[in-house]
């Protein structure tokens, strides 16, 4: 969905002022809105809205979540100024001031930039319009590019710490119309979120009202990734974030974790590093930089096929990577006391050092930490009955207790955990760590004792089934009889059918794989066809409910489409989804739209799974949303097409 402009100006012919009639309705029509428009935004402007209401209710709406307002200052229009200290006052950026010819400026905005248009008996000069069109084209892009650069507003400016109100504190409630789509927008987004459809959200997040929803919509759907472990996809999606919002905390930090879990340690720890620069006593940040070490000086000594003594030897030999984690955990714990987990991970640090090294000098922060630790986690057990809390004096009894009370402390923890596998698996993969390293093994054999008793009576979750790879498809339709130009005639399907099938040979598709496609006539059903013969795991996703799919994509092609629709459709192991069902409705075209999310649903599975095939002749289709739309989105964003060019086949 584009960014939204609203233009404030005056309506109508109004006299300037020289007494020359200016036609301000031309100016909008033939100047701004081509101008903004080009720069690639929607433009409304209050006396557009058709559907019945109150102006100025709809007026204030839009000058407060606008992503841009455009104020057209030629006249000391009343309306005008007011609606431009009403931006002002609520948002710090988003303004560009254009104005006619005028005589004087006026003093509170002197020093402020505004374009100057040229007019010719009122209206757009005719021999400078394309100028004046692309400057303020140019203008436009050039402030949403600098969007969290400088301050346009004078009150921002000059209250350097007043803050913006959140999004949805600007909520009119009598504009029904804008916030019921926006209602009916974030339903679908957090019915997507439940059922962790991430390529639903995606989709959705293109579709937000304004560009802030639109980074809202970013931001679930980068923490869904995270959590279904497509690290390389959430950190794009938290980088969309940060282009919008530069000093996002939350976003910044999870930028790191993607980096970290991508391996990418040292662009991790930098990361990181610059976040405190800004933050220097925040302690979350701290800790994932002690993560980062920790992590760092894990890889350098375990080793697959290395002995408990090699292990050892080089874990004691990396001290200063040890260091450095035992110093960036202790900093989170000082910084906020009450965190009790990057507490019990410097103190485990602290006592694996003096393990490893036979070096002291941790030992009497240890002591003194592990207090501050019991009292933070045992507040916390108390207040909320947190496994996680429990669990953390359990640690403490494994490096300051008995084998008894390391066994009574678990079997506590293990109680809150409410049969959770992960959160037990959790402790237990520390203990293991510990293990390894020859760290009081019957401390740590009594914990893992407690851990693997409980996990042996649970059942591990079913790991969601991953494919090997997700063969999409998009390709043309078999001509309807009355085609005037053929494109897929229906004496070409043999051909198709033989390269189609040849295809998905060359990639190897079978039980394994994934299929996604529309199941129109002509190549989706084939492709369909050929996926079920060789057992691939076939998903139809279609633009609209079924009877309506098959009046408009199925029944038109010549040939009997409509049985062999119904025949794929009898094989399938799971129904096909419909778009409007899943995603709602949305003014974007339904091909298009379905299109994208066919694409953003293989992309979530990894982009280096995707293998795109397509039955195309290179050109562009009848309307939008063909295969044309597809290629060039799988193109910017895997480039692994599998091509079957029908001019060369037919």
């Amino acid at each position: 969905m584009k960014l939204h402009t609203f233009i404030a100006m005056p309506f109508g012919k109004k006299t300037g002022h020289d007494g020359t009639v200016i036609d301000f309705d031309a100016i909008y029509r033939d100047l701004l809105k081509p101008a903004i428009e080009a720069a690639g935004l929607e433009v409304f402007r209050a006396d557009e809205e058709q559907a019945a209401g109150d102006i100025r209710t709809d007026m204030f709406q839009e000058l407060l979540i606008a992503d841009l307002v455009v104020v057209d200052l030629t006249l000391d229009n009343p309306n005008v100024w007011y609606e431009l200290g009403v931006r002002h006052a609520l948002r710090a950026r988003g303004v560009v001031l254009v104005q006619g010819p005028r005589p004087t400026q006026p003093f509170d905005i002197y020093t402020d930039r505004k374009y100057r248009y040229n007019l010719k008996e009122g209206v757009p000069d005719p021999s400078t319009l394309d100028k004046d069109k692309t400057k303020i084209t140019e203008i436009v892009k050039a402030t949403l590019e600098s969007w969290r650069g400088r301050k346009i507003s004078p009150v921002f400016q000059l209250l350097p710490n007043l803050e913006e109100p959140q999004w949805k504190r600007l909520r009119i409630g009598d504009a029904q119309e804008f916030w019921q789509a926006h209602d009916d927008w974030a339903r679908c987004i957090d019915l997507a979120r439940k059922a962790q459809k991430v390529g639903d959200i995606l989709v959705l997040a293109e579709e937000a009202p304004i560009a802030a929803f639109r980074t809202e919509a970013h931001c679930i759907a980068a923490n869904a990734l995270l959590k279904l472990e497509r690290f390389g996809l959430a950190l794009e999606h938290f980088d969309h974030c940060l282009k919008a919002e530069p000093r996002n905390l939350e976003a910044l930090q999870k930028k790191g974790v993607c980096l970290q879990r991508l391996g990418r340690l040292d662009e991790a720890r930098a990361h990181y590093n610059a976040i405190l620069q800004e933050h220097p006593q925040d302690e979350e940040t701290w800790a994932l930089l002690g993560r980062v070490d920790k992590d760092a000086w894990v890889e350098a000594w375990h080793q697959p096929g290395h002995s408990p003594e090699q292990m050892r030897d080089d874990a004691g030999y990396e001290d200063a990577l040890l260091r450095a984690a035992i110093k960036s955990y202790s900093t989170a714990f000082t910084a906020a006391p009450g965190h009790y987990y990057s507490g019990i991970n410097a103190v485990t640090l602290m006592y694996l050092y003096f393990h490893l090294t036979e070096d002291s000098r941790y030992n009497a922060d240890a002591t003194a930490m592990s207090g501050g630790i019991r009292w933070a986690a045992r507040c916390a057990s108390e207040f909320n009955n947190d496994f996680w809390a429990k669990a953390t004096l359990g640690d403490l009894e494994v490096l300051t207790g008995t084998p008894d009370s390391v066994t009574t402390a678990y079997k506590e923890a293990i109680v809150c955990a409410e049969k959770d596998w992960f959160a037990l698996n959790s402790p237990l993969s520390q203990l293991r760590l510990l293990n390894d390293l020859g760290f009081r093994p019957d401390h740590v054999a009594a914990g893992i004792k407690a851990f693997e008793r409980n996990l042996q009576r649970l059942k591990r979750p079913t790991e969601t089934w991953q494919p090997r790879q997700v063969l999409l498809f998009s390709g043309h339709m078999v001509d309807a009889p009355d085609r005037a130009t053929p494109r897929f005639p229906l004496d070409k399907v043999a051909i198709a059918e033989a390269e189609i099938a040849k295809a998905l040979d060359d990639l190897g598709a079978g039980p394994d794989d994934l299929a996604l496609t529309q199941g129109a006539s002509g190549g989706d059903l084939i492709f369909a066809e050929a996926c079920l013969a060789r057992g691939v795991k076939l998903q139809l996703m279609q633009p609209f409910p079924e009877p309506e799919f098959i009046e408009r994509s199925v029944a038109p092609a010549a040939g009997d489409w409509r049985s062999r629709f119904y025949a794929v459709k009898a094989k399938l192991t799971q129904p096909a989804l419909c778009m409007p069902t899943e995603l709602g409705v949305a003014a974007r075209n339904p091909f298009e739209r379905c299109n994208l999310w066919l694409l953003y649903t293989a992309l979530t599975y990894g982009p280096e799974k995707v293998r795109f095939v397509c039955l195309w002749n290179g050109g562009g289709g009848d309307g939008p949303g063909g295969t044309a739309q597809m290629v060039e989105e799988v193109k910017k964003r895997t480039g692994q097409v599998v091509w079957l060019d029908t001019r060369k086949l037919w």
